[in-house]
Parts: C-alpha cells; structure tokens; sequence
C-alpha cells in the first residue's frame, strides 16, 4: 500500500523551492506541501536558539496538515535545528538537507585521483552554516582525515533572490568569494545554500575546469526517494505542489517563480504561533 500524505518541506524562505523542485522531478507523483517562513526569513542570521524556535513552530504546522515525511530544505535549519526538528516530528521521518550534502560530496571526493584525492572539500554557505561547520563535521564523522574549508558568500542570497545570477555583479561576487578555494586547489565545492544553484553556472566559471559541484537539493531528494521505499505514490501520474507562506507580496512571488523556473501557484498566506 502506498502512502497518500503529502511530504512537506520547509524552509526559511523560498530559496528551499530548489529543494521542492528536485523532490518533484524525483518523485513526480507525490503532492508536496512547502511552507516558507518568509515573515521571519533570513534564519542565517539568527541565533541558533531562534533557529530552533522557529523551526519547531514550522514543523508543527505541517505536522497538522498531515504530512507523512518532512523535508527541511533549509541549511541553516538543518545545521542548527535538526535534533529539535526530529523530536518535534515524532514519529515522521526527517531527512534535512546537509546530511545528504555531506554523503554526495564525500563520494564525489572519494573518486578522484593523484593530488586531487587529498585536496580540500569547500562548502558554501551562509555565515550562519558555516559557523556551524555544519558540514565540515558531518563529513568527517564519516571520514575523519578529510580536511574541509567553509567559505561564507552572503551575497549570493539576494543575487539569487533578484535574479542577478549571470551578470557582471554576480561573476565579481563569485571570483571574490571563490579565489580562497581556487588558491586551495579544492575539486569538490558544496553548494551549501539552496538559493546556491541559481548561480551554479557563474560558481562553476569561477572555478578550474573540471572542478565537481555538489547540488545538495538534488542529493536530498534521492535520500527522500530512499526513506519512502514502498509508501512512495508510484501511479504514474503527477502530483499537487501546495504553498504555504508567512507573509506574501508580488515581489515574493515573483522571487518564487525564479527559484521553480516557472509562474509560482497561488500562495496561502499563513500563521505561525
């Protein structure tokens, strides 16, 4: 018997629609619940007890709408708030998003050869993930020699957000934020913030040819497909994306369409105690 619940995923705005749409493309029959505290965004810049506040407020919300699996397609959430999350879920599954992140990029890194095999694993990422070593510590936990650099680049955020992904802005940004890693002679680069990928093409020019980006929306969504197993819908058919969000405007709208590379749905507009 498969599982009719929708799986909700969550994030602090709408940069975790990359993660909603990786999901999508990987399960295309499940209907997705996302709820955006887009009234409280950036969680970066919180304290990690806010964080977890927060996030424990958006996972109970969800939980009444009664999701069957909960995806936080948030960074900073899952560095700092995946242990309350779990506890607030219960008995829902949890995936967060730096777990799989970590996985994916050790792999990549595991297959390189000659000097490459011993170069650094760089992490993008907000300030907040970074000071997290979120990553850095999820990696070593699965090998503890691997050396990691974590490389905060804050501006990416709101590049994204304006859609300034491709243009002269965007490429000096990139060259500052990734000469430390180039210098570093690093193969594999986390992409470690889910607004990241919408500057994907302008990272990669900024880096040597050759050099592995890890999308970890895109990992993510393999491990959701992973811990599903048989309750996942597999009729073929295609399932609803529903929006939830915390506060709503015509520009948030307009930044969500960027993120789902199409016209975004209707937006519920909703609260959170």
């Amino acid at each position: 018997m498969t599982d009719e619940r929708p799986i909700g995923l969550f994030d602090s705005g709408v940069g975790g629609l990359t993660v909603l749409d990786a999901v999508a493309r990987r399960l295309p029959a499940e209907d997705l619940l996302y709820l955006g505290d887009t009234a409280r965004l950036p969680y970066g810049t919180k304290s990690p007890e806010t964080v977890r506040r927060y996030a424990r407020r958006a996972v109970s919300l969800l939980l009444t709408r009664g999701v069957k699996a909960l995806v936080v397609a948030c960074n900073t959430a899952s560095a700092l708030a995946l242990d309350a999350i779990v506890e607030e879920a219960g008995k829902v599954p949890v995936v967060g998003v730096v777990g799989p992140g970590a996985r994916a990029a050790l792999a990549r890194a595991r297959g390189l050869t000659g000097p490459d095999a011993e170069a650094p694993i760089a992490v993008l990422a907000t300030e907040a993930t970074v000071a997290s070593d979120a990553y850095g510590r999820a990696i070593r936990s699965l090998d503890p020699f691997r050396t990691v650099m974590n490389v905060a680049c804050p501006l990416f955020v709101p590049l994204a957000e304006e859609g300034w992904t491709e243009n002269d802005v965007a490429r000096a940004a990139a060259r500052l934020y990734l000469a430390p890693v180039v210098e570093a002679g690093a193969r594999v680069v986390v992409l470690g913030c889910t607004h990241y990928p919408l500057l994907s093409e302008t990272i990669a020019a900024a880096l040597p040819a050759g050099t592995l980006l890890v999308d970890s929306a895109a990992s993510t969504a393999v491990e959701v497909e992973a811990l599903l197993g048989e309750n996942a819908r597999r009729d073929g058919g295609t399932g609803e994306t529903h929006l939830l969000v915390t506060d709503s405007s015509e520009r948030l709208r307009r930044v969500a369409g960027r993120f789902l590379g199409r016209e975004a749905a209707a937006l519920e507009l909703v609260d959170l105690p």
